[in-house]
């Protein structure tokens, strides 16, 4: 018996280490991390920040497919470069905040080339579901030492029309297409 359980603990031994990888959970440092965007107002751009209420995200270095990002931001508490701006944004004709006070992004896949990847998931506001395209870079936070996946930091950029979410109001004074920014933070659950 202790010659086969040596064999098999041998053959154990000589599997490739991303065998055994597994996704690593992440919590959000909600802090640190928000979603910021750029709207055209004319030849001028509006730019603003919306606080990031939940994030569950778990990202498998060796296997991309195996990861997964389900995130809440806050429309009701989002803020424009000035204030007009922030109440027509949060008002009736373009997020509804008081009907829907968050927006929702769900993965479906990704793709990682090194520390690049390509996420595709369902981007849901004003109750509304589209597909997005975004594209992350990923990284160690300062201060890490090479290896340590323990701290990251991920920003993410893409566009979205908000026309194709309801979000029609001022279209004759506000471009449609918003730009995306994203910083995340990133600390190991548990």
């Amino acid at each position: 018996m202790k010659p086969m359980l040596r064999l098999i603990g041998a053959i154990l031994a000589l599997l490739p280490v991303g065998l055994e990888a597994a996704p690593i959970a992440y919590q959000i440092d909600r802090s640190n991390s928000s979603v910021g965007f750029q709207v055209m107002f004319g030849n001028d751009p509006i730019t603003g920040t919306m606080p990031i209420n939940d994030a569950q995200v778990a990202i498998d270095f060796e296997r991309a497919a195996n990861s997964s990002v389900f995130a809440v931001i806050d429309t009701a508490h989002s803020q424009a470069s000035f204030p007009f701006a922030t109440q027509a944004m949060r008002g009736p004709k373009v997020l509804a905040a008081a009907n829907f006070p968050t927006m929702t992004f769900v993965s479906r896949t990704m793709d990682f080339n090194g520390t690049s990847a390509r996420v595709l998931g369902d981007l849901t506001i004003r109750g509304v579901t589209r597909p997005v395209e975004l594209h992350a870079e990923l990284y160690r936070q300062k201060g890490t030492e090479d290896g340590d996946l323990s701290k990251m930091s991920v920003f993410l950029t893409g566009a979205v029309n908000r026309s194709e979410f309801g979000a029609t109001g001022w279209n004759d004074m506000v471009g449609d297409q918003i730009q995306l920014k994203i910083l995340v933070r990133l600390d190991r659950a548990g």
